[in-house]
């Protein structure tokens, strides 16, 4: 809170975003946030909780559920990295809510762990192609 936006903006942060966190920090200074509290918190009420304030939707509440609450059953249907190494993986073109349902259950309840494979696999960790994107079709001579 003590920083001015220059220097918030320095760090790489939107103008939008600065306001984003001066607002998060405010609610956590006044208490009306206590992040002691959201430890406490199934990870549905934790979601609940911080979509409330600016700027944080879903994807980001599963991200601070992951890296700062390391809740270990968290696979995010919102990601398009775990979407990707899930087409990866399993040779999907599309993964719909029902198919991921599917894997997430499988997952349980080591979710969290299977997401940073996930994202590994996203990320060129192993030789596997997205079934999603196209070939371009070789011309022959």
């Amino acid at each position: 809170m003590a920083q001015d936006e220059a220097a918030l903006r320095g760090c790489g942060l939107s103008a939008r975003k600065v306001s984003y966190v001066r607002t998060i920090a405010r609610e956590v200074a006044s208490g009306a946030l206590d992040l002691a509290e959201l430890a406490t918190l199934p990870d549905d009420a934790v979601c609940e909780r911080l979509t409330t304030l600016p700027g944080i939707g879903r994807w980001t509440a599963e991200m601070v559920l992951i890296f700062s609450l390391q809740r270990p059953d968290v696979v995010s249907f919102g990601d398009l990295a775990i979407h990707r190494g899930l087409r990866m993986i399993y040779r999907h073109r599309t993964i719909d809510r029902q198919r991921f349902e599917r894997y997430r259950r499988r997952y349980a309840p080591y979710g969290s762990l299977a997401s940073l494979y996930l994202w590994a696999v996203a990320g060129g960790a192993c030789s596997l192609n997205d079934p999603a994107e196209r070939k371009p079709k070789s011309r022959r001579p």
